[in-house]
């Protein structure tokens, strides 16, 4: 049997990191804590409570959700965002697909700078769009001037860009954002007749890791109409299971998302489960500021044993580098401990864990690196 898949899908494979059963897990930037009994009873409790309204459809629009969302950024950044300028999904992926569905497309270009989280690609892929990679500089940052003259060749629909990064961990400088967004005005494709600007999205999965000082994308905002900050639930609040990502922007580019997503995609579970961690952010958060702190002694102790680290503002570190990293990748899986083998040649990243497992791992990385 012969199935009409896409033509440019063929000898593709399903995006995802290694999952293997091994004692110690630190590559895919999960928070190592599990909720507070008190955080799960209370999830437990708003979800027995949805379940009995399961014979109906969700809140489409799900504004108590969105009022949640809002009180709580109003806390984590000092930036107050209507609900209505707040959208949720089924995890960040969905808030990427349903602003390039939007946006993006045949003929259009979606761009970004590279090294960056390698899912891009793929959601650009998928609707059709051309994939265009800026490299960075040797320090990962952005080639800030070159960005005008990138933005006039390639004329982006869509530019994606991660700060904290993934997979090196460094945060945009918000000058920098702001020479981004400057050229990003009249830098889109053409509709109908007139030029627009592209969407300038700040993925900021790792926001609420970030040192003290680096400042959410969040607060430029309100200045620009075609910035959209992108946020999730997975890390921060230890819920990757719960696949909730969202996203701030414009009241213009809210109702277009809204146009392509589909009906009651966010499920009344979702919505609850949610809510109730949201009203538990104060604990939540105190496992961030044990993670941060556990990620700075961690990127002391890697530089004290002659590596290179880059500077990170998330809950993973990238080091290097190894001129096999492949095989320290693999003597460290030998031991039980899974790190991920990503970003430039010659780099690792490992997720920040528990003490007992960041001891493990330093314990581990000097046998391979023997």
């Amino acid at each position: 049997m012969t199935l009409p898949l896409r033509p440019d899908f063929i000898g593709e494979e399903p995006y995802g990191a290694p999952q293997l059963d091994v004692p110690i897990v630190l590559n895919t930037n999960e928070n190592p804590y599990a909720p507070h009994d008190v955080v799960v009873n209370e999830i437990a409790a708003r979800v027995g409570e949805a379940a009995k309204g399961l014979n109906r459809y969700p809140d489409r629009e799900l504004m108590a959700l969105r009022q949640g969302l809002a009180d709580y950024l109003a806390l984590e950044s000092n930036v107050d965002v209507p609900a209505t300028q707040l959208w949720a999904a089924n995890g960040s992926n969905e808030i990427m697909l349903q602003i390039l569905q939007a946006f993006s497309g045949p003929d259009r270009v979606v761009m970004t700078f590279t090294p960056s989280y390698s899912m891009y690609s793929e959601y650009a892929r998928n609707v059709y769009a051309k994939f265009v990679a800026i490299p960075r500089a040797t320090d990962f940052r952005i080639n800030i001037d070159a960005v005008p003259a990138t933005f006039a060749q390639h004329r982006p629909s869509v530019v994606l860009i991660a700060s904290p990064n993934n997979p090196t961990g460094t945060a945009l400088d918000q000058a920098d954002l702001r020479a981004v967004l400057e050229a990003s005005v009249g830098a889109g494709p053409e509709v109908n007749g007139q030029v627009t600007d592209s969407i300038v999205v700040v993925d900021e999965a790792y926001g609420e890791f970030r040192r003290d000082g680096v400042p959410s994308s969040l607060e430029l905002l309100a200045e620009y109409p075609n910035l959209v900050v992108s946020r999730m639930m997975s890390k921060a609040f230890g819920a990757a299971g719960l696949r909730l990502g969202y996203m701030a922007a414009s009241q213009t580019i809210i109702d277009m998302v809204r146009i392509v997503r589909l009906p009651y995609h966010l499920s009344a579970i979702s919505q609850a489960a949610a809510l109730a961690a949201l009203e538990h952010r104060d604990s939540l958060m105190e496992q961030v500021g044990a993670i941060r702190a556990d990620r700075d002694a961690l990127a002391q102790t890697l530089r004290g044993m002659g590596l290179e680290v880059a500077a990170s503002d998330a809950n993973f570190i990238m080091f290097g580098t190894f001129e096999n990293r492949h095989a320290v990748w693999q003597k460290l899986l030998d031991q039980g401990i899974l790190i991920r083998e990503v970003g430039p040649e010659g780099w690792l990243r490992v997720s920040i864990g528990t003490p007992h497992e960041n001891e493990a791992f330093i314990a581990g990385l000097k046998e391979a690196m023997t």
